[in-house]
């Protein structure tokens, strides 16, 4: 076993058999590439992330290639959910070096933690249209030893160039702006498909959560029938887990059909969000129906009977079989379920779309009509496809549930904890199940006792808390208030909130840094949804609300300097900066 036996970190520990002498992210591994004039190879990834499982395989498993990262390197393998922070500037200055980011993030770095040569997967030889893990490991070594200089050049450059990617500051705002986001994103939805764009498509939460407030506002019929459009299409397509509820990532296709598998906290979080909005709005049946479903998969995989939500589920068992635990054969449908069964849920759920690349037999469930038509397409009554739906579902799911699962990444982070918790608390207020609150209550508590020490919030044990963590635990804490009534949750976000502003704000210009102190020479600032909303919109919101709740007008004008420094940058951005439109309309309706 390597230096990584003793991490908390599931992904980390993932990677402690391997023959390979990593280093966790720390000074030592620094100082010995200095002493030893290595450069570092840097590998950052996730539990969840499928072509990480396969480049581990493929590369980090292999003993030729490990023996060159031990001989010629200084490795470290990096958590990119426990240290968001650093993956950011990397997968930044990746993008600086013209190469599409991603997971896993390849990136060799000088012993300063420069970056001056990266990529995301690489195979072992060369293939795929990429280069050779083995052949571009000897290439670099080649040049640190022969060209350090040039190496140490490109890595100046590269740092440089991310710190002069100032955000240039917005010159105001005003209501109009609001009607051309609007005017935009619609124009930007796949009349088709639902949501926005083509393949790959995210769900972008924040958009779908700013147009739903706007018909609830505004009753025009086109956009309503857009965001409903977007949410069925979701719900029916393969992204959505048609057994045990929620949702993967995102979607390879246009057509939502074919996942990618993980399972993650934050994309769940936001979109129990839209399903309990969406319903509320449209009073559709459908949307509750997914809403609960979301917090069935919640409660039942991620998250812990004392309270307190983990971070993910895992793409798959083995990176061999993609997405393998959620796939299903027609024999398995046959050998499940009785003939009548099999007869309906195998019209409902398996179709040649849905088949996977990698073994054709093997089908993503998703649904291409509703239940009537099913009904008078099988000549069967409607009620009674229901009834059999139902209990084939259930039969399906127990049968899964004997399969091995993929990993559960137990890290409770207290950024994504505050997601869940504020979903929870407007999922209690539309559906008034107890069991919904007293988890959201139970989880602020465990988060507290667990992320605070000495009084400091903590992204996870041992790492000092990020803006994002702030923010969500504050949005998190405002939202126990409103269903508890609890004056000491209000106290403490006002609390809370005092300590961000004065950890992280930008007081010259306005809007929140991400981190406290410089990380690799820089704090950066954005508005950007990646794919949730951005923590600066978000404390927009929250800024607006304690404003509201505690009658502080400095809360109101430090929102009000957010939302003009970054109106400029918003209306760029377009659908990647929705929910900073989502601020931006409750901050005016605040002020009528």
């Amino acid at each position: 076993m390597n230096r990584l036996s003793n991490e908390t970190s599931a992904y980390l520990q993932h990677a402690s058999n391997q023959k390979i002498n990593w280093y966790p992210w720390c000074e030592e591994a620094f100082e010995n590439a200095e002493r030893e004039n290595k450069p570092v190879f840097l590998s950052s990834g996730a539990i969840w992330c499928h072509w990480c499982h396969v480049m581990a395989k493929e590369c980090f498993e292999n003993e030729e290639i490990a023996g060159l990262l031990n001989e010629y390197f200084i490795p470290i393998k990096l958590d990119r959910d426990q240290r968001p922070d650093l993956d950011k500037r990397y997968q930044r200055a990746l993008a600086a070096m013209g190469i599409s980011g991603g997971w896993p993030l390849s990136m060799f770095l000088t012993h300063d933690k420069k970056p001056f040569y990266g990529g995301t997967y690489f195979p072992p030889d060369e293939g795929f249209g990429r280069p050779g893990f083995k052949a571009i490991l000897m290439a670099i070594s080649q040049l640190y030893k022969e060209k350090r200089q040039e190496a140490e050049s490109y890595a100046e450059q590269y740092i440089e160039f991310l710190k002069n990617q100032v955000i240039e500051p917005g010159g105001g705002f005003d209501g109009s702006m609001i009607k051309e986001a609007e005017k935009k994103m619609l124009a930007s939805m796949d009349r088709r498909h639902g949501g926005f764009g083509g393949a790959p498509k995210f769900a972008m939460s924040g958009a779908l959560e700013f147009l739903i407030n706007r018909y609830a506002l505004e009753k025009d019929e086109a956009t309503g029938n857009v965001i409903k459009k977007s949410l069925i299409s979701m719900a029916n397509g393969g992204i959505h887990d048609q057994l045990g509820g929620g949702f993967h990532r995102y979607s390879t296709d246009e057509a939502w059909i074919i996942p990618h598998f993980e399972k993650m906290a934050d994309d769940n979080a936001w979109l129990l969000r839209n399903y309990i909005d969406a319903y509320c709005t449209f009073n559709d049946e459908l949307f509750k129906e997914v809403a609960k479903g979301i917090v069935d998969f919640l409660r039942r995989e991620l998250s812990h009977e004392d309270g307190g939500f983990y971070a993910s589920q895992d793409a798959d068992v083995s990176p061999d079989d993609e997405g393998g635990y959620f796939l299903w054969r027609n024999e398995d449908f046959k050998d499940c379920l009785t003939e009548e069964e099999y007869h309906l849920l195998s019209a409902y759920y398996l179709h040649k779309d849905g088949e996977m690349r990698h073994d054709a037999s093997k089908m993503v469930l998703y649904i291409t009509e509703n239940i009537s038509d099913l009904a008078i397409k099988l000549n069967m009554g409607a009620d009674n496809v229901k009834r059999l739906l139902g209990i084939g579902k259930k039969r399906l799911l127990n049968e899964r549930e004997k399969r091995q699962k993929p990993i559960i990444d137990r890290a409770i982070y207290t950024s994504l904890n505050g997601m869940l918790i504020s979903a929870f608390c407007k999922a209690f207020g539309t559906l008034k199940d107890n069991t919904i609150k007293e988890f959201a209550i139970k989880s602020i508590k465990r988060v507290s006792d667990i992320n605070i020490e000495n009084g400091r919030l903590l992204h996870a044990e041992g790492v000092d808390a990020f803006l994002d963590d702030y923010i969500n635990f504050i949005d998190a804490l405002i939202s126990v208030y409103n269903i508890t009534h609890d004056q000491s949750y209000l106290e403490r976000a006002d609390s809370y909130m005092t300590l961000c502003i004065e950890k992280f704000y930008d007081k010259e210009n306005g809007g929140f840094f991400d981190t406290e102190k410089e990380v690799i020479g820089m704090r950066l600032k954005g508005i950007e949804d990646s794919p949730h909303p951005s923590a600066n919109s978000i404390g927009i919101v929250c800024l607006t609300k304690l404003s509201s709740l505690l009658g502080k007008t400095t809360y109101r004008r430090l929102a009000e300097q957010t939302l003009s420094y970054f109106s400029l940058t918003a209306k760029a951005m377009g659908i990647h900066g929705a929910y900073y439109f989502y601020a931006l309309d409750n901050w005016s309706r605040t002020a009528r």
